[in-house]
Protein backbone atom coordinates (compact mmCIF):
# COMPACT_ATOMS: atom_id res chain seq x y z
CA UNK A 1 0.00 0.00 0.00
CA UNK A 2 1.68 3.40 -0.91
CA UNK A 3 1.38 6.00 1.72
CA UNK A 4 1.17 9.55 1.33
CA UNK A 5 5.18 10.18 1.66
CA UNK A 6 5.83 7.39 -0.97
CA UNK A 7 2.44 9.05 -3.62
CA UNK A 8 4.33 12.90 -2.58
CA UNK A 9 8.06 11.29 -3.22
CA UNK A 10 7.29 9.92 -7.01
CA UNK A 11 5.06 13.01 -7.79
CA UNK A 12 8.55 15.49 -6.81
CA UNK A 13 10.44 13.27 -9.01
CA UNK A 14 8.28 13.05 -11.85
CA UNK A 15 7.67 16.70 -12.02
CA UNK A 16 11.99 17.02 -11.83
CA UNK A 17 12.06 14.72 -15.03
CA UNK A 18 10.30 16.99 -17.12
CA UNK A 19 12.33 19.53 -18.86
CA UNK A 20 11.82 23.23 -18.62
CA UNK A 21 9.88 24.29 -22.36
CA UNK A 22 9.23 27.55 -21.25
CA UNK A 23 9.26 29.97 -24.13
CA UNK A 24 10.62 33.42 -23.52
CA UNK A 25 9.38 34.65 -26.66
CA UNK A 26 6.67 37.64 -26.80
CA UNK A 27 2.82 36.40 -28.03
CA UNK A 28 2.33 36.93 -32.01
CA UNK A 29 1.95 41.31 -31.71
CA UNK A 30 2.64 42.09 -28.57
CA UNK A 31 5.03 44.54 -29.71
CA UNK A 32 2.79 46.35 -32.74
CA UNK A 33 -0.08 46.75 -29.77
CA UNK A 34 2.15 48.46 -27.49
CA UNK A 35 3.67 50.82 -29.44
CA UNK A 36 0.05 51.89 -30.95
CA UNK A 37 -0.84 52.05 -27.50
CA UNK A 38 2.07 54.56 -26.91
CA UNK A 39 1.25 56.27 -29.79
CA UNK A 40 -2.60 56.76 -28.59
CA UNK A 41 -1.50 58.38 -25.25
CA UNK A 42 -3.81 60.28 -23.36
CA UNK A 43 -6.29 60.96 -26.13
CA UNK A 44 -8.54 57.48 -25.61
CA UNK A 45 -10.51 58.52 -22.84
CA UNK A 46 -11.26 55.53 -20.07
CA UNK A 47 -15.04 55.02 -20.39
CA UNK A 48 -16.37 54.88 -16.02
CA UNK A 49 -18.84 53.57 -14.56
CA UNK A 50 -22.48 55.28 -14.53
CA UNK A 51 -21.81 55.49 -10.68
CA UNK A 52 -18.73 57.71 -11.38
CA UNK A 53 -19.92 59.64 -14.22
CA UNK A 54 -23.09 60.73 -11.32
CA UNK A 55 -20.83 61.24 -8.54
CA UNK A 56 -18.90 63.60 -11.04
CA UNK A 57 -22.09 65.50 -12.03
CA UNK A 58 -23.01 66.09 -8.74
CA UNK A 59 -20.05 67.27 -7.52
CA UNK A 60 -19.57 69.89 -10.45
CA UNK A 61 -23.82 70.70 -9.14
CA UNK A 62 -22.40 70.82 -5.78
CA UNK A 63 -19.49 73.32 -6.50
CA UNK A 64 -21.44 75.59 -8.52
CA UNK A 65 -24.40 76.16 -5.56
CA UNK A 66 -21.58 76.51 -3.20
CA UNK A 67 -20.15 79.33 -5.54
CA UNK A 68 -23.58 80.90 -5.92
CA UNK A 69 -24.11 80.92 -2.60
CA UNK A 70 -20.87 83.07 -1.61
CA UNK A 71 -21.64 85.03 -4.27
CA UNK A 72 -25.17 86.03 -3.32
CA UNK A 73 -24.05 85.96 0.09
CA UNK A 74 -21.14 88.74 -0.35
CA UNK A 75 -23.29 90.73 -3.27
CA UNK A 76 -26.81 91.25 -1.32
CA UNK A 77 -27.40 93.73 0.92
CA UNK A 78 -27.25 91.95 4.49
CA UNK A 79 -29.29 93.67 7.37
CA UNK A 80 -28.60 95.97 10.07
CA UNK A 81 -30.15 94.03 12.56
CA UNK A 82 -30.10 90.07 13.16
CA UNK A 83 -32.98 88.39 13.40
CA UNK A 84 -31.51 86.67 16.47
CA UNK A 85 -31.33 89.86 17.71
CA UNK A 86 -35.13 91.07 17.33
CA UNK A 87 -35.78 88.45 20.04
CA UNK A 88 -33.60 89.90 22.78
CA UNK A 89 -34.41 93.32 22.05
CA UNK A 90 -38.30 92.30 23.11
CA UNK A 91 -40.00 91.57 26.20
CA UNK A 92 -42.06 88.48 25.01
CA UNK A 93 -39.62 86.38 22.70
CA UNK A 94 -42.76 83.59 22.95
CA UNK A 95 -45.05 85.94 21.47
CA UNK A 96 -42.45 86.77 18.75
CA UNK A 97 -42.00 83.27 17.46
CA UNK A 98 -45.69 82.42 17.59
CA UNK A 99 -46.11 85.76 15.02
CA UNK A 100 -43.39 84.21 13.08
CA UNK A 101 -44.64 80.41 12.68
Amino acid sequence: MNTPEKKWQRLVSAARQVPDAHDASAPHGFTTRVVAQARMGDTRQASGSVLERIALRALGVACLLAVLGAVVHYVLPQPSILAEDILFMTDDPAAILLELS
